[in-house]
């Protein structure tokens, strides 16, 4: 098996899960005491989080793609940025390092195509819910993207930064997370991204009937996949 590179911190709570998702998942495909090879650099969040509320993506590129290149020093075969914000940089981190970046939204297009589904709703940060990087590159893949709001929209980035990034679970913020997740559905979105890696400790697919695709989750498996051809 390859060994996953993981660049984390972003936040450590969804980084945390990253590692027992694959982990566990090594475990589902090969048995016995099996587990994955990582290699991980965790960073300092709350120097992302400036450099995002700043948006001094160049910083933020330079940033990542030293760390970036850390982790493929230490062994790693494979690259997953641990959140879905920052792909916003994607690509200079990519060209920074000489091993393959697996890129959350591709793996995740791939997911929702697979199921059938072409019209989908998108949850995440404001960047991501807004900008070409990540909305702009499901839609080339051929879904048609629905994101809330503007009021929705705020909603949703301040609770991914003021709660979920700090490991609060609030069941009202859930209910309003739920609430906008019907409205997408209503809208024509016959599923939801969860598109921000800590969204999925808040909203799980118990929680409602609408198909939700858990990007933390659909990451992790595919590196697996990766790691095991």
């Amino acid at each position: 098996m390859k060994t996953i590179g993981l660049l984390g911190g972003m936040s450590w709570e969804s980084t945390e899960l990253y590692y027992r998702l694959i982990n566990e998942e090594t475990k589902r495909v090969l048995g016995g005491l099996h587990s994955a090879p990582v290699a991980m650099v965790s960073v300092d969040f709350h120097e992302i989080e400036q450099l995002q509320a700043q948006e001094d993506w160049d910083a933020s590129a330079r940033l990542l793609s030293e760390k970036a290149r850390q982790v493929e020093a230490a062994g790693a075969d494979l690259l997953l940025i641990c959140t879905n914000t920052m792909h916003k940089v994607a690509g200079e981190v990519a060209d920074a390092i000489g091993i393959p970046l697996l890129h959350i939204a591709d793996a995740t297009a791939m997911r929702v195509k697979a199921s059938g589904i072409r019209t989908v709703g998108l949850l995440g940060t404001r960047f991501t819910m807004e900008q070409e990087f990540y909305r702009g590159r499901l839609e080339k893949s051929g879904l048609t993207v629905l994101v809330p709001d503007d009021e929705d929209r705020a909603f949703v980035n301040r609770t991914i930064y003021e709660e979920l990034c700090l490991g609060r679970l609030n069941s009202a913020s859930r209910q309003e997370f739920l609430r906008i997740i019907d409205g997408l559905h209503a809208k024509g979105a016959e599923g939801v991204i969860e598109g921000c890696t800590e969204i999925g400790l808040l909203v799980g697919q118990e929680h409602t009937d609408v198909p939700l695709f858990d990007t933390t989750r659909i990451h992790a498996s595919r590196a697996v996949a990766e790691a095991l051809k």
